[in-house]
């Protein structure tokens, strides 16, 4: 197992942690946020298809296509990441794990420097490695947060993760923008150029700065046994009794399927907010890109506001807030026909994006108990509830559009989700002591 070579709370260890948002969050601004889906969107739609692309020889709606990829990949991690964690554990061998992950989403968004038109089926599929990088390492980062930081610090601790991601992701997202917006500055004729450059930065910034969390955190205890068969099979049964484990805590039983629904509708609008807006309102890139910008700066004062307002009214009425407004988002969304109304709408996005997030993990962080070593096996079932959730957003986002050729008809379905994981909310309120933490 592993153990702590540093107190907890102690200052650089955190710092080191939350640099390891500062540098994947720049895949999911880039990446999943801005210059991907506008650039996937711009050469996708043609005049003699329109907005229909044949990958493998299906034929598809091509914002329907990257959500399907994002949907196997996040299905996929969930259902290997249980394995992994409780192998991660058995070993003692995590940070591994976290190095691996990270590696592949690198890799692969440099891969995604020679995706075009003509070469979609590896675009997609660099597209979904990526997403699989990114997940992996956000479980094994997360699982470390009991461990670096007491439970009365954990709200501060997690909101300084999202707020040095969120800092750093527009620090890349600023210099990509330079190349997209002036690309004759440095001599780039080749329209496709810059949006592809700014992948291959992201797989650089990705790789570069994960390095200090992997030189401060906590060093592994690796035991050097073998992983056979019989340890994976090992794994399943651990993770069995950690599920029994939970299934003993009342509060984590009811928080998990609240986050579960309410996730659905926050992961979703953000994968898609940048394709929402190109094909509602026809926005282009900059204004796409300026307008994600607003969002993740907005999102830094949103994670720390709902840490401190959760120290007044307690972390789950703040979720129930929060969840309320995302709810009003989604009915928004259905009918904004101009661009001011869009805007406004991202900000809003933005001030409650950070803080549903970063509360999210701490609440979840403060019910894993104290005497817990096996970190990482608990919060696989936070990360593999979550990443459940983004299948089904994706897959019921992208198969209303398919149904319907209308993406606001997607949009306004996941208020349902968040009316739900209202609902839960209100129920773990009424009967759970977590309500005043």
């Amino acid at each position: 197992m592993e153990q702590l070579s540093t107190p907890k709370n102690h200052k650089p260890t955190i710092r080191a942690w939350a640099m390891f948002d500062w540098a994947n969050s720049a895949y999911n601004l880039v990446i999943t946020s801005t210059i991907f889906p506008a650039y996937y969107t711009a050469i996708t739609t043609t005049e003699t298809h329109g907005d229909r692309v044949s990958f493998f020889g299906i034929n598809l709606i091509n914002t329907a296509l990257s959500n399907f990829a994002l949907s196997f990949a996040y299905l996929l991690m969930a259902l290997v990441l249980p394995m992994l964690s409780s192998i991660a554990d058995f070993k003692g061998n995590k940070r591994s794990f976290m190095m691996a992950f990270t590696y592949l989403g690198g890799i692969a968004c440099m891969g995604l420097f020679f995706f075009k038109l003509e070469t979609l089926e590896w675009g997609i599929i660099c597209f979904t490695l990526a997403a699989m990088g990114y997940v992996g390492g956000v479980l094994f980062n997360n699982s470390y947060l009991p461990q670096i930081a007491t439970k009365d610090q954990q709200d501060r601790v997690s909101a300084q993760g999202f707020a040095y991601g969120y800092v750093g992701c527009v620090t890349l997202q600023i210099i990509c923008f330079v190349f997209v917006l002036k690309p004759e500055w440095f001599g780039i004729t080749d329209p496709s150029f810059p949006a592809r450059l700014s992948f291959l930065l992201v797989g650089l910034w990705w790789i570069g700065f994960a390095q200090i969390p992997f030189r401060k955190l906590p060093k592994n205890t690796y035991n050097g046994q073998r992983v056979t068969r019989h340890v994976v099979k090992k794994g399943f049964s651990e993770l069995a009794a950690v599920w029994r484990r939970l299934r003993e805590i009342p509060e984590i039983k009811r928080f998990l399927p609240a986050f579960f629904f309410y996730a659905m509708g926050v992961q979703t609008v953000m994968i898609v907010a940048a394709s929402f807006g190109e094909k509602v309102l026809h926005l282009g890139a900059p204004k796409l890109i300026a307008t994600i910008l607003i969002i993740q700066l907005v999102a830094i004062a949103g994670a720390y506001l709902m840490s401190l307002l959760a120290r007044y009214i307690g972390n789950v009425r703040v979720l129930m807030l929060v969840v309320c407004i995302w709810t009003g988002i989604c009915i928004s969304a259905f009918y904004i026909t101009h661009e001011v109304q869009f805007y406004c709408l991202a900000a809003l996005v933005g001030l409650v994006m950070g803080g549903i997030q970063s509360l999210s993990r701490s609440t979840y962080s403060k019910l894993v108990p104290t005497d817990e070593v096996d970190t990482a096996s608990f919060f696989s079932f936070y990360d593999v509830t979550e990443k459940v959730a983004i299948v089904l957003g994706l897959f019921s986002f992208a198969l209303i559009e398919q149904i319907t050729h209308n993406i606001r008809y997607s949009a306004l379905c996941l208020g349902i989700f968040f009316l739900i994981g209202l609902a839960l909310l209100w129920r773990m309120l009424r009967v759970s002591r977590v309500s005043g933490q």
